[in-house]
């Protein structure tokens, strides 16, 4: 079973060269008329590439999108029995193409999409980009752009403590930290200077349970130490907060503090118990288990109000 990418990633209008966010579109309405389109009114040729669009419906998650990259008669092709080595040229056929395939699934709120591509050739989120615009779907055009987890920085100072910190930098980032003196710090700084140019990462955890307050006051201070050279110098850099409720007792909330692109890794079924094909199921259960999965930081990132 291999493990494949779930690349998350808004569409916004393009407004006299401004990126601009606009209300949650009707998708499952789009996806409708695309699925009743004609095999031409649903494929947008460029000297590039040529893509195709099909509606792969589900019971329980709706409809979605397969974005198809038509290969080139010119590409040379061929299988090979794996068994005894014996090997043949495919013919493409006239009324015949082979395809790459990427799954798109659009979600219900900020525009967002959830992407696998079903290998590296396939259809990327630029691919949508352009398939999209040279169907003219809408009035005006769109980007598709990654979507980004937010730094938070600001919110270590309203936290009251830390359960948990994971922060990796590279070595040569390291000189950001000259002028830090935390014990965090240190740590960091101490270890790229012992073994060099290499990445390093730091996971310090705090136990659950009572009386453990002021370790995670304390962790949370060594890493506010680090707040003004974190989104710049680190390549990971997170933590669960500790907040304080309003009935007195506490929750718990991931923030992050470097921007980065909201991907997920997930292992893919390719067929079932029998045999049979299921990818694309497999795909599309997927793609929406992950982002049920990372919802919250989804809307924050879309700035999507719960």
């Amino acid at each position: 079973m291999r493990e494949r990418t779930v690349q998350f990633y808004e569409i916004v209008d393009l407004v006299n060269a401004d990126q601009v966010r606009v209300h949650q579109r009707n998708w499952q309405s789009v996806l409708l008329e695309v699925g009743n389109a004609k095999l031409d009114e649903r494929t947008h040729t460029t000297p590039d590439q040529t893509l195709v669009g099909t509606v792969h419906g589900s019971e329980t998650d709706g409809d979605h999108l397969l974005l198809h990259k038509v290969k080139r008669e010119g590409e040379w092709l061929s299988t090979m029995n794996m068994e005894t080595g014996e090997w043949r040229e495919l013919e493409l056929r006239a009324a015949e193409g082979y395809l790459d395939t990427t799954v798109i699934a659009f979600l219900g709120f900020g525009n967002v999409i959830g992407l696998m591509q079903g290998s590296v050739s396939a259809p990327s989120h630029k691919s949508l980009e352009n398939w999209i615009n040279g169907l003219q779907i809408f009035t005006r055009p769109i980007l598709v752009r990654a979507l980004m987890t937010r730094a938070e920085v600001e919110r270590l100072a309203v936290a009251s403590g830390a359960s948990r910190i994971e922060i990796r930098l590279g070595a040569h980032k390291a000189e950001a930290l000259s002028k830090k003196d935390g014990r965090l710090a240190r740590m960091l700084r101490t270890a790229a200077q012992d073994f060099g140019d290499v990445k390093i990462t730091v996971t310090i955890s705090v136990p659950r349970g009572g009386g453990r307050d002021d370790e995670r006051r304390v962790l949370r201070e060594e890493l506010s130490e680090l707040a003004d050279v974190m989104p710049d110098a680190a390549e990971v850099a997170k933590a669960n907060l500790v907040y304080a409720n309003a009935e007195g007792g506490e929750y718990v909330r991931l923030s992050e503090f470097v921007e980065h692109h909201i991907t997920a890794k997930r292992r893919v079924p390719t067929v079932d118990d029998q045999g049979n094909s299921v990818r694309i199921l497999s795909a599309v259960q997927v793609i929406m288990g992950a982002s049920a999965e990372h919802e919250d930081e989804l809307r924050r990132a879309a700035g999507v109000q719960d």
